[in-house]
């Protein structure tokens, strides 16, 4: 009974949400340096960025799991929760955001790059990220009624970015295929599902 008190627990989930987090706060509260003498503000941009991406894609997956195996507990339990994947993957996006805007210094050095490729598409998935985690609230889904599911599938377009801003950011492809393959997968698989049978979205 407890244990099932404590995992159905707000703080519980926000606690596991926030775990990856207190290294990187307190390397910053610090002032560590990396073995190649880069202060953190630079040297965490990295995983910051890593865990908006993988908080971002675990928010997606619940659905076609949960369409995949429509009587598993743990994934009736991740539907519930969905919500605060998707606030913890924008929390860990603005903290990604707060180091890049240190690191570089100055609104004429962030300017100066804006149009790469690399960065355009991360800030364009910042921004898409701001109304979604604003709306991820029971009172803005009333307020909103059936504005609120288009809004969120933003998203996609979101993850497309962030996908891109990944791989371009420092021309690396490998690491982030392999976080955003298995969520094209099953979003490929979730599609055929809804459309094959005629439904209009997965159980929730």
């Amino acid at each position: 009974m407890i244990f099932k008190t404590v995992l159905n627990s707000r703080i519980f989930l926000w606690t596991l949400l926030a775990i990856p987090s207190i290294p990187m706060i307190l390397a910053l509260a610090n002032g560590a340096v990396s073995e190649d003498g880069r202060p953190a503000t630079e040297f965490l941009l990295h995983p910051t960025g890593e865990f908006a991406a993988r908080f971002m894609i675990i928010s997606m997956i619940i659905s076609p799991f949960r369409l995949m195996f429509p009587k598993n507990g743990f994934w009736f339990w991740m539907v519930r929760r969905r919500r605060y994947f998707g606030v913890g993957a924008f929390a860990y996006a603005a903290f990604h955001t707060v180091l890049y805007l240190i690191d570089m210094g100055s609104l004429q050095a962030v300017l100066g790059e804006f149009l790469a490729f690399g960065i355009w598409t991360g800030w364009l998935a910042f921004f898409i990220f701001v109304p979604m985690a604003v709306t991820s609230n029971d009172a803005s889904v009333r307020r909103l009624g059936r504005f609120w599911k288009p809004l969120q599938r933003f998203g996609y377009l979101a993850a497309m970015a962030t996908l891109l801003h990944w791989m371009f950011v420092h021309n690396e492809f490998g690491p982030a295929l392999v976080h955003f393959v298995p969520l094209a997968l099953l979003e490929t698989y979730r599609i055929s599902r809804v459309f094959g049978s005629g439904s209009t979205a997965a159980p929730a």
